[in-house]
């Protein structure tokens, strides 16, 4: 009897064990951090929640960098001192899409209004792997003539 309550301990030891831990992670919280790391120009603390490349997509514009070329990039904005205030946030199928007011230095002076924008966030498990960008309320006429 005790051998076989042993073996039967064993067995459920070991089915536990094989079963692979799923880390759920809070990808909403994720993009949120995204936005008050951009607003606070503290990249360094980003490059935790991407995977070893970054796609962006604008439009037709497709670009993947990796991890140090996309800290450049946001450095890079960083001069027009950009803030993103988010109008909403969800997800939906391990998909964040939010909607966002972008506003710098660069946008007052040819846009002369904040972009809306709507972002879609791609994870691959826990990492970020691409953000895709729609521009809501471009004003090209505004734009070109600025």
């Amino acid at each position: 009897m005790n051998k076989i309550i042993a073996l039967l301990l064993l067995l459920t030891i070991g089915f536990i064990s094989c079963k692979p831990s799923e880390k759920e992670i809070d990808r909403v919280e994720i993009a949120k951090t995204y936005y008050k790391v951009i607003n606070n120009s503290d990249y360094y603390k980003l490059s935790e929640w991407f995977a070893d490349s970054l796609q962006t997509i604008e439009g037709e514009h497709k670009n993947t960098y990796s991890k140090s070329e996309y800290m450049e990039l946001l450095k890079w904005d960083s001069v027009f001192k950009p803030h993103y205030k988010i109008l909403n946030i969800e997800e939906k199928d391990g998909i964040v899409n939010a909607k966002t007011s972008k506003i710098n230095k660069r946008i007052i002076f040819l846009h002369e209004k904040p972009f809306i924008i709507n972002q879609i966030f791609r994870f691959k498990k826990e990492k970020m792997i691409s953000i895709e960008t729609e521009y809501v309320n471009f004003d090209y006429p505004t734009w070109e003539k600025n």
